[in-house]
């Protein structure tokens, strides 16, 4: 194939699967399930096992079938390749997230849970493995199966914790930290699998105890020795990276270093994440790693979303429905759930917690999600997992991430305390602000955010569609959730205090921020230079005026009853959904500046929940009305424009047209001598 017919597939099969992904996000979103099977589901509908197969103009074949298949993958090596970096951003965006403090803090609890999940879950799924294919526990595909089991995606986990209030509990603390130990130990035991199936494919190459000893000596000495100078030589890499200044320069410049050292790990027999996760921790720490996640988040929306997508692709829709899949599927499935459950809630029972914690502990160890896709994705490129086990994974991860969250929430809701002393200091409590707009929340979270970051508190969205953030700092744990114009806060009681003074001193600090700014004068300088300004309208602008909301004869004296005169205007001629809301808008916006401009213009303006859409009013006083114009001249054109708070609108695009209009003093004087509607018009469209 020539490099152009490859480059045309490419960019086509790229173009599709962005549109198919997001399509399969909302579609899930509905039914409440995480948007990460969403993306996997659309992989399967496109692929060349399904839609991706029919022939379309331009690919008679389909889009996405492979005519020469390399390594037994299902998809082409240049798309694989753009999964395997989402594969290295998703992992190193994962090192970066880790809490090192959490780590620590919670390091014996969470190290024996996380190494009782691993442990037992690793065993269980390679006899499971062993026992369904009939082959020995170190046969390469049942080891597999084994670090597939270890698996587990705390992102929904935590987001049921928050739903529930649970964030800050033992449970919920307990869970995070060991799902650090999870990570790591999984990363770890697939590095040693890795050295054992290469050992296995050397011809003549025997399994051994001293091979695989050997093996893992060097999987663990790799991967703790450049952690080790990772977490030493952080604060100088941070150093040398911002020595390029920019924001996105050194940002950019650390994905590089994750990308050089995952092929460093790949080189030498590890997996490329490996390495990715190594960077992405040795950062997590520096004063740059929360900007690093901010300027690489539109890398992570391309890339990762394609990895998903690819591991479905990679699934064949027959072999996922056949008999034998699904039964090995749906036993798998159950085992590693379980195993879960066992191996985490056993050793939690041994720490202070009762059943009903370490059920709660085991419940939220239970999804599977994208690490276990990017080990499925690595056992498939090296010819260990067949099509049908790559489906049995697929299967188990679509089912164990369905299921968790109502296990988890039905674990959350059992009455009583998770521990064997019952301390009543870690009762969740929540308080909550209503501010005038969402505009406004949206401000004051910012702000309280920042102020969190800058007392060393680990902050972290958890679900932006929804507005739900953490913010963690040894045992004070927020969750922060934001809704319309509403911003709630949940912690323990303990902490509601420190809350409570931390949302006044963010709003404190606003309202100090905002008394600088009204006190400057910019703001005059700015409404003086409006009528200076060269501007342009359009038509679809000055059709916002019609005849019908066009007087001539305003009667009020002040501009307080001009502007209710103009409201009453419009509200007879059915333009408002609420008279009393928009008078009451537009006269606050009034008191904050007066929209009195110079040689007769005023255009008093709100946005208003009261208006579908944007509406205007004009009126003419020949008399003129004192509006505090800056040249002290009464107004004698009053152009009243209210837009909706939150829908698309051409609020300022309008203002910015109708001051253009009037800013001639010819136009003024002439719509202030006419008698009839129709002139107006014409002067206005002139």
């Amino acid at each position: 194939m020539h490099i152009s017919e490859m480059m045309i597939g490419l960019v086509v099969q790229i173009g599709v699967i962005m549109f198919a992904v997001r399509a399969g996000r909302r579609v899930v979103k509905f039914f409440g399930i995480p948007p990460v099977l969403g993306e996997l589901i659309a992989g399967i509908v496109i692929g060349p096992f399904a839609l991706g197969g029919l022939p379309v103009p331009g690919f008679p074949n389909g889009l996405f079938v492979v005519e020469a298949p390399v390594s037994n993958m299902a998809v082409s090596p240049e798309l694989y390749a753009f999964s395997a970096i989402g594969s290295i951003i998703l992992l190193f965006s994962s090192g970066l997230e880790t809490n090192l403090g959490l780590f620590l803090r919670y390091s014996i609890a969470g190290g024996v849970i996380g190494i009782g999940g691993v442990v037992v879950s690793f065993i269980s799924g390679a006899v499971v493995a062993s026992l369904i294919l009939s082959q020995p526990l170190t046969a390469p595909a049942c080891l597999f199966l084994g670090v597939l089991s270890t698996a587990t995606s705390v992102g929904i986990t935590a987001r049921i914790l928050s739903d529930q209030k649970k964030m800050d509990s033992p449970e919920g603390v307990t869970i995070l930290a060991a799902a650090v130990f999870d990570d790591v130990l999984g990363i770890i035991i697939l590095a040693v699998v890795l050295g054992v199936v290469t050992l296995l494919g050397v011809e003549g190459a025997g399994f051994s105890a001293a091979g695989v000893l050997g093996i893992a000596a060097k999987a663990f000495g790799l991967w703790l020795g450049f952690t080790f100078l990772g977490l030493i030589f952080s604060k100088k890499i941070a150093g040398f990276l911002k020595l390029f200044k920019q924001s996105y320069d050194f940002s950019i410049l650390a994905l590089g270093l994750a990308l050089i050292l995952s092929g460093v790990f790949e080189a030498n027999g590890l997996a490329m994440i490996i390495g990715a996760y190594v960077m992405g921790l040795s950062l997590s720490k520096t004063d740059i790693a929360a900007l690093i996640q901010e300027r690489l988040h539109g890398l992570y929306e391309f890339f990762v979303p394609i990895f998903f997508a690819v591991m479905g692709m990679m699934v064949n829709i027959h072999d996922i429905f056949s008999r034998d899949v699904l039964i090995f599927g749906a036993i798998y499935s159950v085992v590693a759930i379980l195993a879960k459950v066992i191996g985490c809630g056993g050793p939690a029972m041994l720490l202070g917690f009762n059943v009903k914690g370490a059920l709660r502990i085991g419940a939220g160890m239970t999804p599977r999600g994208e690490v276990a896709l990017i080990v499925a994705g690595i056992g498939i490129s090296w010819g260990v997992l067949s099509d049908n086990l790559f489906s049995v994974v697929i299967l188990t991860t679509l089912l164990t991430t369905v299921a968790a969250p109502p296990l988890i929430t039905a674990a959350l809701k059992i009455p009583g305390s998770g521990t064997r002393k019952d301390d009543k200091g870690e009762d969740s409590a929540s308080v909550s602000w209503e501010f005038y707009s969402e505009a406004i929340a949206g401000i004051v979270i910012d702000t309280l955010r920042s102020d969190l970051k800058a007392e060393g508190f680990f902050v972290q969205m958890l679900n932006i569609d929804e507005g739900i953030s953490q913010a963690r700092k040894g045992d004070v744990v927020l969750s922060i959730t934001e809704s319309e114009n509403i911003v709630r806060i949940e912690s323990s009681k303990a902490n509601m205090q420190f809350v409570k003074t931390a949302m006044y001193e963010a709003i404190i600090d606003l309202h100090f921020t905002i008394t600088k700014l009204k006190n400057l004068s910019y703001a005059d300088i700015l409404k003086k230079e409006l009528l200076e300004a060269p501007g342009m309208v359009s038509d679809d602008l000055l059709d916002l005026i019609q005849s019908n909301c066009i007087t001539t004869d305003l009667h009020g004296e002040t501009k307080e009853q001009v502007i209710e005169e103009l409201v009453r205007l419009l509200a007879y001629k059915g333009k408002l959904d609420d008279f009393d809301l928009v008078l009451y808008d537009v006269l606050q916006r009034e008191k904050i500046m007066s929209t009195g401009m110079e040689r007769g213009i005023a255009v008093p303006h709100a946005k208003s929940e009261g208006v579908k859409e944007t509406v205007v009013a004009l009126g003419v006083k020949k008399t003129g009305v004192d509006f505090g114009s800056l040249d002290g001249t009464k107004s004698q054109v009053v152009v009243l424009v209210v837009s909706p708070l939150k829908k698309n609108n051409m609020h300022i695009q309008f203002l910015s047209a109708i001051t253009t209009i009037v800013k001639d003093k010819n136009t003024i004087d002439r719509i202030i001598n006419t008698e009839s509607l129709a002139p107006i018009m014409d002067t206005l469209h002139e």
